[in-house]
């Protein structure tokens, strides 16, 4: 087990110390500046799109068509998860408090790569077999003609089933396990993981069975509740640590650029990993760039593809704006990093200090929440790309098969679960960034003739 965890290691710091960090980075600051920094600029009314026209009523449209609350509530669903929890704990034992900045810096650009891929998935979604889909394979094959096209969207299609559906939902449970294993253990409770994992299991796979008409119905209930009850529970306890505030911005700012003058320096954490532990969780939190959150925006019935993309943007701020700072600033102003502990245990550490006996509940309670929601979102993107691969006819066989990975997550070491992940993803990344790249005339176009329109 250790010389694969060090083979997936040396693969991950290859990827993400190098090409991600250009694709990624590159690819936001690109798009920002083509598109005039539109994350600024039409911020107001991409929470206007979103929120203007609020309902929960689903929408009457083509098969697998979502309103576009629904569709950004599937897609905050697959962002807001473990990435915001056990991630950004994750992110701050690896690479400092520094790390934080740098997850700040690639959501902020990559609000600009999600307002492209929302674009682009509504630009050339379809129909197939009666049903509304769309997704990164569409606009990679639009991007790129003849062999070469099918070939990258084949890719990007099995890179997501692996990363998502497989190794990512792996994560989810492994979180929830984690979470719930540390509850039971304070209170002399001996549960196995692996029941945890065979009770999600269960749930999800009668989710699963209802096909997206029952999970855009679930999500779009979960996700406010959830993220509601998260957000109540966070704000009170950064209020009851209020003065340490300051500190903890100082500690993110002065760890961005200098890791060593502040504690966390002495475990040799430099510049660099601050960079890399900060863009590799915050795309694991906000997915933007990725290609997952595509197959939902390419489904909300919207006006126009502008419309959806702006839609898009909210989603990261939500996520990793106000969610994942919630989960950074707990754990600094508590002064939970001194327990040298790492993922949900460090989270649960940071809110067991604010709330007692109380506090790992709250986070397991939330945890569960996140992750469920996550594993329905990531089994639906992956879903869309199996059938794109095998057909439908095969697709209860890939439910099948992230059933039985959601409990082998459940029982597996933390270390190992979250570098499969980030190896998957970074491959995921590469062809999705080489199509958003190659369709940039296409997505300013579209941004110029919409814009205006009232």
């Amino acid at each position: 087990m250790e010389t694969i965890l060090k083979l997936v290691n040396d693969a991950n710091d290859f990827l993400w110390n190098t090409i991600l960090l250009v694709l990624l980075c590159g690819t936001g600051i690109y798009y920002t500046i083509r598109l005039k920094f539109i994350q600024v600029r039409k911020f107001g009314e991409a929470w206007k799109t979103v929120f203007g026209h609020f309902s929960l009523k689903g929408t009457k449209g083509e098969k697998g068509e979502m309103t576009p609350f629904q569709s950004i509530a599937t897609a905050i669903a697959a962002q807001v998860g473990t990435g915001n929890l056990a991630g950004a704990a994750t992110a701050l034992f690896g690479g400092g408090p520094g790390a934080i900045f740098w997850m700040w810096v690639s959501a902020f650009f990559g609000m600009a790569t999600i307002y492209a891929e929302a674009t682009l998935a509504q630009q050339y979604k379809t129909t197939i077999d009666g049903e509304v889909t769309g997704g990164p394979i569409y606009y990679i094959r639009a991007a790129f003609k003849g062999t070469f096209g099918k070939v990258l969207a084949g890719a990007f299609a099995v890179f997501i089933v692996l990363a998502l559906g497989f190794m990512g939902n792996m994560v989810q449970s492994n979180s929830i396990g984690a979470a719930f294993s540390e509850v039971f253990q304070a209170r002399g409770i001996k549960i196995p993981p692996v029941t945890i994992g065979i009770l999600l299991a269960a749930v999800a796979g009668f989710i699963f069975l209802g096909g997206t008409q029952r999970l855009a119905s679930v999500v779009e209930k979960v996700v406010p509740l959830m993220a509601g009850i998260y957000i109540i529970g966070s704000l009170i306890l950064i209020v009851m640590n209020i003065t340490e505030v300051p500190n903890a911005f100082r500690q993110i700012f002065i760890g961005a650029f200098q890791p060593k003058a502040i504690a966390g320096g002495a475990a040799g954490i430099t510049v660099r990993e601050a960079i890399r532990f900060g863009v590799a969780r915050g795309l694991f939190s906000n997915e933007a760039g990725m290609g997952s959150t595509p197959h939902a925006h390419a489904r909300a019935k919207v006006e126009n593809p502008h419309k959806q993309g702006l839609a898009a943007m909210v989603s990261v701020f939500i996520d990793t704006f106000i969610i994942l700072n919630l989960t950074v600033l707990s754990v600094l102003t508590t002064g939970a990093m001194s327990t040298g502990k790492d993922g949900t245990a460090l989270t649960q550490a940071a809110f067991t200090i604010g709330f007692g006996r109380f506090g790992d509940i709250f986070i397991a309670v939330c945890l569960l929440f996140f992750a469920f929601s996550t594993i329905l979102g990531w089994h639906f993107f992956g879903e869309i790309n199996a059938k794109y691969l095998f057909g439908k006819k095969l697709s209860k066989l890939y439910s099948l098969i992230v059933l039985v990975f959601i409990v082998i997550g459940s029982t597996l070491k933390v270390n190992l679960v979250w570098s499969l992940a980030d190896f998957f993803n970074a491959l995921m990344v590469i062809p999705n960034a080489l199509a958003l790249l190659a369709l940039s005339g296409v997505v300013v176009k579209l941004s110029k003739k919409f814009s205006n329109q009232k």
